[in-house]
Order: C-alpha cells, then sequence, then structure tokens
C-alpha cells in the first residue's frame, strides 16, 4: 500500500505511540542541527545515526534509517548509509549496474518520479515490489521513502521504517516532511564534497587534488620537489593500433592499466598522466629511499602482472624507466586551461631512459641515482649509452628477475 506524504497545517504535532505533543520547538532544534556546523562536521555515518536518535528523542517510532546518496563517480552509483538503534552504521558503496538489480523497487519509484511513498511491508505488496521482504524480515512495518531532490544530477532518497504495528501515523510523517528540506540540504553538500573529491581522485590524483582543494591552482605556483619517477610504456602499440579495431585497442587498454595502476597506488605512489599508452607516476617523500623502495616494487609488480597478461588472446610487453630526482610540480597552462604536471630535466631524463628500454630490449632500466638510493638488490650495469638531449652518456641498469 502506497499513500503520499502531507505537508503539516498545525504548529503542534502528536505522535500518538509518544502520548505527548512534539514542540516546534523541539522539532527545530533537528532542523537547527542539520543546518549547523555540528551536524556538517559529521561524516556521512555521524549523520545518520546522530538524526536517528534525535527522532527518537522526540517520540517517533523511527527503528530503521537509510539514507541513498546518488553521487558521480565513474566506479559507484551510489552510497547507501543505514542506521538502527544499536546496531553499527552499514555503509555500502553501489557498483554501475546495481540500478538494474533494483529496477522494480519503492526507493527506485521515488528516485524517478521524485514523490514521497508510504510503503506497508505486509504480504499484499510483496508481489508489486521487489525485495519489500528484505525490510519484512527486520520487523519493519512500514517504510516512509521521501526523495531528497539536488539541485543537479540524480535524486537520491530517505527511508524512515518502523516496526510498530500500523506503521507511522499522519502526525508522525508530518515531522518527517519539516525536516526533508534540512536533510536534503546537508545531504547535498555531502554529495557535491564527494563528487567533487571523488572526481579530482580519479581525474588528477589525491596529491594534486588535495593541492587544487587546498587553492593552491594558480598558473606561477610552482613547487621543487624530490621524487622517484615511474615511466611505464606499453611495448608495440602503434602496431596493435594499426591492426585492431578501436573497441578492442580501448578495452586492451584499460585491462592493461587495471593492473599497473593498483601496482602503484598500492605502493604510495600517484598516477601523473596518461599519455596514450604510457603512465607517468611519481612517489614523493622525504625519504629518498623509501620512495625509490616503493617505486620499485611497484615496477616489480607490474613485471609479474604483464607476464600474465591476455586480453581476448592478445598478449604484451612493457618498458619501465626509474629515475630519482628534483622536479618542479605545478600547474602550466594557458588561460582557462590548466594542468598539473611534473617538468625539469629529469622528467627528461627517465622519458629517455625508458625510450632506452626499447632501444636495448630492457624491460626495466634504471639510473645510477635511483640504484644508489634504492638499494636494488641484484642490479646489472648495462653499460653507458647516450640518450637523446644529454651531453654524457648515462649508465642505465637492470634488475636481474
Amino acid at each position: 500500500m502506497t499513500t503520499a506524504i502531507y505537508a503539516p497545517d498545525t504548529d503542534r504535532l502528536q505522535p500518538k505511540a509518544a502520548g505527548h505533543a512534539v514542540s516546534v520547538g523541539a522539532l527545530l532544534s533537528i532542523i537547527e542541527w542539520l543546518s549547523g556546523d555540528e551536524c556538517h562536521a559529521l561524516d556521512e555515518a555521524g549523520l545518520v545515526s546522530g538524526l536517528g536518535r534525535r527522532l527518537q528523542a522526540l517520540g517517533l517510532p523511527v527503528d530503521r534509517l537509510t539514507l541513498h546518496l546518488m553521487t558521480l563517480h565513474p566506479e559507484f552509483i551510489g552510497r547507501t548509509i543505514a542506521w538502527a538503534p544499536g546496531e553499527p552504521v552499514e555503509i555500502h558503496d553501489r557498483e554501475h549496474g546495481a540500478r538494474v538489480a533494483i529496477s522494480n523497487t519503492p526507493l527506485r519509484k521515488v528516485m524517478e518520479t521524485r514523490e514521497p511513498l508510504v510503503v506497508d511491508t505486509g504480504e499484499s505488496v510483496h508481489g508489486r515490489w521487489q525485495h519489500i521482504d528484505v525490510f519484512a524480515d527486520r520487523g519493519l512495518m512500514q517504510l516512509v521513502i521521501a526523495p531528497l531532490c539536488n539541485v543537479d544530477g540524480p535524486v537520491s532518497a530517505a527511508v524512515f521504517g518502523t516496526k510498530r504495528p500500523g506503521g507511522f501515523t499522519a502526525s508522525e510523517r508530518q515531522v518527517i516532511e519539516r525536516i526533508l528540506p534540512a536533510l536534503r540540504n546537508t545531504s547535498e553538500l555531502r554529495i557535491l564534497r564527494q563528487v567533487e573529491l571523488s572526481l579530482l581522485d580519479t581525474y588528477i590524483g589525491p596529491l594534486t587534488a588535495s593541492r587544487i582543494l587546498a587553492g593552491r591552482i594558480r598558473r606561477d605556483e610552482i613547487e621543487s620537489i624530490e621524487a622517484a619517477l615511474l615511466l611505464c610504456d606499453l611495448r608495440g602499440f602503434t602496431e596493435l593500433s594499426n591492426r585492431l579495431p578501436g573497441g578492442t585497442v580501448l578495452g586492451l587498454l584499460n585491462a592493461y592499466f587495471d593492473r599497473i595502476v593498483p601496482a602503484i597506488t598500492r605502493q604510495g605512489g600517484e598516477v601523473l598522466k596518461f599519455m596514450g599508452d604510457a603512465v607517468l607516476a611519481f612517489f614523493p617523500g622525504y625519504d629518498a629511499a623509501h620512495s625509490c623502495g616503493a617505486a620499485l616494487a611497484s615496477a616489480r609488480a607490474i613485471l609479474d602482472e604483464i607476464d600474465h597478461f591476455q586480453y581476448e588472446g592478445i598478449g604484451v610487453k612493457a618498458g619501465i624507466a626509474l629515475h630519482y630526482g628534483e622536479v618542479s610540480y605545478g600547474n602550466v597552462g594557458s588561460g582557462r586551461r590548466l594542468d598539473f604536471t611534473l617538468i625539469g630535466g629529469d622528467v627528461n631524463l627517465v622519458s629517455r631512459i625508458q625510450t632506452a628500454c626499447s632501444e636495448l630490449g630492457e624491460a626495466l632500466l634504471m639510473s645510477a641515482p635511483f640504484r644508489d638510493e634504492a638499494g636494488a638488490g641484484e642490479v646489472v650495469s648495462v653499460g653507458a649509452h647516450r640518450l637523446k638531449g644529454f651531453a654524457d652518456p648515462v649508465e642505465l641498469f637492470t634488475i636481474v628477475r
């Protein structure tokens, strides 16, 4: 059974089970809390649990409160935060594709229509809605599902569940209705922050994202840092891209990067750029030995992954260059189109070392400064070689695998 949530038209609201009127002052205290700095400083779990406890203190029989926050993220469609008295707060991230699985639920209907619903969980509605038995199994008798309509983007929702026979009274639904604007606003602030962080993290990496969020975005703000540099290039990519359909090439690249990037980030590295089939990453830090050790561990992991990599029967090889030095890190570009990048002679050197990987037939090459800092164990010199743009020959080393 479904009914609408009616807007209140009185100044005193009477939850029947509580036996006393909910004063305007008590209601305003929740609205003010949702709108205040204390609430804004909480994470999502703190928001949901804090609101649930406050509604119970008003006398509302809220036995489960769930926020379904929709977002923009390349991997996740949204996040669910669920609270129940005396239980840990549950947080679930839903991957893209989960939308299909919830296509015939009251929640989905609310998100599509932007209209609230009150749904009883009795057996009579089990054939109408998918997954309604999940709520009934928890002892919930009724759900109040309210849309949290964002200014832009997909609609989020809040679900208030009660175990009380007969469900929420009309007055109790009015209390819920009155807090929804404040709940929507505080939820949207979290969604916008999450979108901001996830998109920046996805497209430019966490370190660069933190610089942008800290306001360090001017074009002339350049910072000199010491870092281990890793440049990984897919061998024979030009031949592959000329021979294979575009969709296959794109799928191969994504599968290839799926193996390379985690090997970098697990060791604390940050992917700065994807350059066609190449990945430029850096490992900043005050401890050169640690940075170089992490970069070398990443390189070894990448080579192990590539040894077993196949995409639709296609195997690939990679060449990895490692170097340690000082680079300039900051914003470059023109006008309204800027880019965070690394520049400097040491960046040029790691690029030339990577080219030498192909020329010398080596899967991994490192510079002497990198070898000295990394304590790389068994390494073998492959001799000194002239690299384009560098006057003196550069001695290069490889690892014993």
